[in-house]
């Protein structure tokens, strides 16, 4: 008997005999033992050979033991309980591999789940449970998680919209306690491993977009989706506000409110946020609806030296307000805000907090998940405005909040350009890059003292 033509289990013939007061964790934590030995040991077609006796076709698994877990699992009657065993399941193989670097595997796990027998008819009320478990499995929110993990396979730019920011989309899943821990294991590595190939393809961009070689082997391919003007945009993050890079001020900030009480300090982090924003309906929006929110926020420690907790707390719920109240759908504030101006605006906002909180960078991750999740169901050119907002983000937080620096350096000679010493122009200047050796970082020299800059008044030209 093949395992493609299984036999059968009819109604009254049971093959794994029903164990009465069985424990179903047990069952659980037998499954999952004998696939850590046998992944760590067989070749990976034998691993998948085996998952599918396990789990699809229910017959000849080499382990009478594993097998009669699963039939324990699924004669208990508990479909949560069968979505947790196979779930986890598959991320103790993707985890696995993964550490190993043996990525095809992975790809082949996921597809299983589109073998046919899974619609065939069967007698089997065993089988009629397990395929039907299985069917509502692939067309549930879980597999949906674990079919992000064919992501580095696949070209990003030919997928849904969505799929550029699939390193995102994995946040909610390793910050997700209620997952198993190979899960969230899998999902961190792979949200690093997809965010360092967008940072080493953004500087292989910047560096080879500037040459003038004419050698197409030399050409590097454009990350973003921001097309012609993406090196533009770039020039313009790094370069922005001109004399003091948002590093500095943010750690000036920093050193300025650490005697402050908590009421002062939620003030004060209102005129940071705000601090040299050229827009002043988006900055008088911000202010406007944050001082309303923050004023009551966690009143009870307003009294308190403020300290790092409070300021996280306080952060995350920034982020909230500016995001996703309700964690479904946006907030009336993101959508107003990105109405009222360039989404780099609004990116700044976000990059200000996390440059004096960077613990609020999980949390504002999560929640520009959500969001993506909220759009993904329309067309691109739909929520043009939306992925614009989104390209500015993931190229902004590559520049600033990644171990990459990145400087700009003036090409040009400065007499041709002295009756515009005033204006930035982006096509005299050079970009390059270089990693951060050390936490707090200068982008641009001649910053003055701390104790010299005031956030209340000065602005940055």
């Amino acid at each position: 008997m093949t395992i493609g033509e299984s036999k059968d289990i009819q109604k009254n013939e049971q093959p794994y005999r029903s164990r009465k007061g069985v424990n179903i964790q047990q069952s659980q934590e037998t499954i999952y033992n004998f696939l850590l030995e046998i992944v760590k040991k067989w070749p990976p077609e034998e691993v998948l050979l085996e998952f599918k006796r396990l789990f699809i076709y229910h017959v000849d698994s080499i382990s009478s033991g594993a097998i009669q877990a699963v039939y324990d699992i699924v004669f208990s009657n508990n479909q949560e309980d069968f979505r947790h065993t196979l779930k986890r399941s598959c991320y103790i193989l993707i985890n696995n591999w993964d550490a190993s670097r043996n990525y095809k595997p992975i790809r082949e796990l996921i597809q299983l789940f589109c073998d046919p027998s899974f619609n065939r008819h069967t007698a089997s009320p065993t089988l009629k449970r397990l395929r039907f478990w299985i069917n509502e499995f692939v067309a549930s929110k879980d597999f949906e998680e674990l079919e992000l993990f064919t992501s580095r396979y696949e070209d990003q730019n030919k997928g849904p919209w969505s799929s550029r920011y699939t390193s995102y989309l994995l946040v909610p899943q390793y910050i997700d306690l209620n997952n198993p821990i190979e899960q969230r294991e899998a999902a961190r590595a792979l949200s690093k491993q997809l965010k360092d190939r967008f940072k080493f393809d953004l500087a292989m961009f910047i560096a080879r977009s500037q040459t003038r070689s004419t050698d197409s082997s030399s050409s590097s391919k454009n990350p973003t989706a921001l097309g012609d003007e993406a090196l533009r945009l770039i020039k313009m993050i790094v370069a922005r506000r001109g004399q003091f890079s948002y590093v500095n001020i943010a750690n000036i900030f920093l050193s300025q409110i650490e005697q402050l009480t908590f009421r002062e300090f939620k003030q004060s982090l209102q005129k940071y946020l705000t601090f040299s924003i050229e827009n002043k309906i988006f900055a008088e929006t911000i202010r406007e609806k944050l001082n309303g929110k923050l004023e009551d926020l966690y009143s009870r420690h307003d009294e308190e030296t403020v300290s790092t907790a409070l300021i996280l707390r306080i952060c995350n719920r920034i982020i909230d307000v500016l995001t996703t109240d309700n964690q479904t759908e946006p907030s009336l504030l993101f959508i107003q805000l990105l109405s009222q101006g360039n989404p780099v605006t609004l990116v700044i906002v976000f990059l200000k907090i996390i440059l004096i909180c960077k613990h609020s960078r999980t949390h504002l991750e999560s929640r520009i998940a959500e969001l993506i999740r909220h759009y993904q169901a329309y067309p691109e050119s739909d929520c043009e405005w939306v992925v614009s907002f989104l390209e500015v983000f993931n190229v902004t937080f590559a520049i600033y909040a990644e171990n990459v620096q990145y400087n700009l350096i003036k090409m040009q000679d400065q007499e041709a350009v002295k009756t515009h010493e005033n204006a930035f122009d982006p096509d005299t200047y050079r970009i390059f890059s270089q990693l951060k050796h050390v936490d707090k970082v200068e982008l641009f020299s001649g910053a003055p003292p701390v104790e010299e800059l005031d956030l209340e008044d000065e602005t940055i030209d």
